[in-house]
């Protein structure tokens, strides 16, 4: 049998007790953030050139597509849709309210 260790007295177990509760607090991390774009809210001439050169040319046109490319705000880029739309130099491929799809207009002749 193991030799007996000598017992704390109720005053040092208190003490141990009261000591062990001093640590820091715990910090809470501040979350994951996402880097924010600063899209353009509205046409300035040289991205509005750049906009009517490249948009009715290409296969697939949706307010995603047009906000990463040219790094507009999506108000803008279905606004901006309507507009060809309008001109008829785009094709609408289906609507849903989430989701505008559209394609080049083919030249008919």
């Amino acid at each position: 049998m193991p030799p007996k260790v000598q017992q704390k007295s109720k005053e040092q177990k208190m003490a141990a007790a009261m000591a062990g509760g001093k640590s820091k607090k715990k910090k809470w991390s501040k979350g994951k953030s996402r880097d924010q774009n600063a899209n353009k809210v509205q046409f300035e001439e040289e991205l509005y050139t750049r906009f009517m050169a490249e948009v009715p040319k290409m296969k697939l046109i949706t307010p995603s597509a047009l906000v990463e490319r040219l790094k507009i705000n999506a108000s803008l880029a279905r606004a901006a849709i309507k507009e060809l739309e309008a001109a008829d130099q785009v094709k609408r491929v289906s609507y849903h309210h989430s989701q505008w799809i559209y394609t080049r207009a083919s030249k008919e002749e």
